[in-house]
């Protein structure tokens, strides 16, 4: 079976991205061919099978001569025309059948979701997948909302156990730089405004004022680089905080387990994959409330300076005297739950039947 996934794939390691890499390893573990197109700006040169289109002619291409069985396409953020066009694109190649995951956990709440009717053209290309992937309870609920049959809807935890390989090798200014603070701070995610990442640079010249060793490693890319990094050097604490960009997620996986905290401060989150890796690896978490943190997680209000402050002592408090355990984890059964998908799919055990155009109003 050949399972043709169609989505961002890194760097950044964004949480879409480490699940469509966790559904590509796991497949060939299992001896099935996993070829990717990636649908980011990222440009590369195809290799191992991981396909850079530059232009939406060049997906179609590829979407028509890389062979496969099953379509698997990612969607994360906002549900913008482009992607409903390519839903629809990727429901029409004959011969293969259609699975959509919807990643954006908070985006059925949102005007964006809400918006969304079943008479819709919206509604009709969210029915015509042979099967949907909800990363969340929420999103299942609203498929049904949009007319997808009951015997579609897929409610599969889109996270995948870590570990931390003893060869992995930390990039030599987060070593040194987690060598020279303690506490250690981390956080991972996009350099975009959703993230809230001025509140943690702000934040830190209280921070040590109670710890004066502390420092702050912010992981990620986006379109805020330059702004924040000017925010970090006008920042009295600038030389204890860390900007260092994308990095390995082995490596960033270590860095979580080195570090005391882990912070992720978002105006707008959903069920966040580096949130659960922090707790696997037995860190404690400060996250914005979302109503979807897991269990553990140490919830404070959006955007207050106070309440981190207050929060990473309470935490660090705590931490002092007592061990840290890893937190439960699912295992590969989320990943085994795609693969028996795929495999309902191919065998026809999951009837196709696309949604006639009079469902369109």
């Amino acid at each position: 079976m050949t399972v043709l996934q169609l989505g961002p794939y890194p760097p950044p390691h964004g949480g879409v991205q480490t699940n469509l890499v966790a559904i590509r390893d796991h497949l060939r573990r299992h001896g099935m061919s996993a070829p990717v197109i990636n649908l980011t700006r990222h440009r590369r040169e195809a290799r191992d099978e991981v396909f850079y289109p530059s232009t939406a002619r060049e997906v179609v291409k590829l979407l028509w001569t890389i062979p496969s069985d099953i379509i698997h396409l990612h969607l994360g953020g906002e549900l913008t025309g482009r992607l409903l066009a390519l839903c629809f694109v990727c429901s029409l190649l004959p011969g293969r059948r259609l699975v959509l995951t919807f990643h954006s956990g908070g985006y059925p709440s949102g005007d964006g979701g809400r918006s969304v009717r079943a008479r819709s053209l919206r509604g009709f290309i969210l029915r015509r997948p042979d099967a949907v992937i909800a990363v969340n309870l929420e999103i299942a609920n609203w498929f049904r909302r949009l007319g997808v049959p009951e015997e579609r809807i897929n409610l599969i935890c889109p996270f995948a156990p870590v570990s931390v390989p003893d060869e992995t090798v930390m990039p030599p200014a987060i070593r040194d730089f987690a060598r020279a603070h303690s506490p250690l701070l981390t956080t991972v995610g996009l350099l975009e405004p959703e993230y809230d990442l001025a509140l943690q640079i702000g934040a830190m010249s209280a921070i040590r004022q109670r710890y004066p060793g502390a420092g702050l490693v912010i992981v990620g890319s986006g379109s805020l680089d330059r702004q924040l990094r000017d925010a970090i050097a006008a920042a009295p604490a600038a030389r204890d905080i860390l900007l260092c960009g994308d990095v390995p997620h082995a490596a960033t996986i270590r860095l979580l387990a080195d570090s005391d905290v882990f912070l992720r401060t978002t105006l707008y989150d959903g069920d966040s994959v580096s949130v659960r890796e922090a707790l696997q690896v037995g860190v404690p978490v400060i996250a914005s409330d979302n109503g979807m943190r897991p269990d553990g997680v140490h919830l404070i209000p959006r955007s207050d300076p106070h309440a981190l402050v207050a929060a990473i002592d309470d935490v660090l408090r705590r931490a002092a005297g007592s061990s840290s355990a890893a937190g439960p984890t699912q295992g590969l059964q989320p990943l085994d739950d795609v693969i028996d998908l795929y495999r309902r799919l191919v065998g026809g055990q999951i009837e196709a039947v696309r949604p006639p155009m009079t469902t369109v109003s």
